[in-house]
């Protein structure tokens, strides 16, 4: 790629418009043959991302790039919802990464070729993060929990509890300022009460609300000890003796991987002879709450 192409998309965090690659003497054909290769990436017309960065991108840097391709190409607007909470650097479960989300000057809400228009709502005022314009890291929060659900409220409202870049009062003060009607307070107010800075990750958040769901007492980052000292924090307690861990970990791979799996396994076997039960969930079991329910159950029934 020219390295005129590479300086531009470098300044602009990877992305860039047809404008911008015209100013820089490439032409339509030009442009064509880098988006064969694979060198440039069209992600809206008239945007383009580098190629290289778009293929290994999450899901939420993709929806990263999308925002601040559209933001480049309406100076006007300010992310908002996901596409706020994502440049905010906030996980997302539950919701689209394919559309992004803006506050601007539209009179009422509509979709547009991908494109959520909201009207600006009164007297939030945006922050600029790493060069874009977005609503404050509250706002954010209120709107996915809004519009997407409990669930993808409380993993962004855990996340920036436990990173310390919001509280509480500031969530209830900006569900205030976007004059919520009582169907979404409502909604609000249980993200507000079931959330917990203690977990910090997707996987955590979605299993504690799981465990609840189940009806069970769960507490979080639990210290545990044993007669020779500390074995270790744990992912949830529930009850006295049932330990539920969440691992996010696909493969133990490579030499680190290997000493992480054997740590793990000791600390395990310390928990197991302490008189705990021990219940691992992965990935795949989040999204079947029947066979998790099973296996928490056998295991209280075990410690009991």
């Amino acid at each position: 790629m020219d390295t005129r192409i590479r300086a531009l998309l470098t300044a602009n965090g990877q992305i860039c418009t047809t404008g911008q690659l015209d100013e820089a003497d490439v032409d339509e054909l030009t442009l064509a043959r880098l988006v064969r290769r694979g060198a440039l990436v069209r992600i809206r017309r008239g945007l383009f991302a580098a190629g290289s960065a778009w293929r290994e991108a999450t899901p939420e840097q993709r929806l990263v790039l999308r925002t601040r391709a559209v933001l480049m190409d309406r100076p006007e607007a300010a992310a908002s919802h996901m596409s706020a909470a994502v440049l905010h650097g906030l996980p997302i479960w539950g919701g689209s990464v394919a559309r992004v989300d803006i506050v601007c000057s539209t009179p009422r809400r509509r979709l547009r070729s991908g494109i959520g228009l909201h009207p600006w709502p009164a007297g939030i005022t945006p922050v600029v993060v790493d060069g874009q314009p977005a609503v404050p890291v509250p706002v954010a929060v209120a709107q996915v929990c809004v519009e997407h659900g409990v669930v993808p409220g409380l993993v962004c409202l855990d996340r920036a509890l436990h990173e310390g870049s919001v509280t509480i009062d500031a969530v209830a003060q900006a569900g205030d300022d976007l004059a919520l009607g009582p169907r979404a307070w409502r909604r609000l107010e249980l993200v507000m009460e079931g959330s917990d800075a203690a977990c910090e990750s997707v996987g955590e958040t979605r299993t504690r609300v799981l465990l609840t769901d189940f009806g069970l007492q769960v507490r979080s980052q639990v210290a545990i000890r044993d007669e020779a000292g500390f074995v270790g924090r744990v992912d949830f307690l529930v009850g006295d003796r049932v330990v539920v861990e969440f691992d996010g970990m696909v493969k133990y791979d490579g030499v680190d991987g290997r000493r992480a799996l054997q740590q793990e396994k000791a600390r395990e076997d310390r928990l197991r002879a302490a008189g705990y039960v021990v219940v691992r969930l992965v990935w795949a079991d989040l999204d079947r709450p029947e066979r998790v329910f099973d296996l928490v159950r056998r295991a209280l029934r075990q410690a009991a």
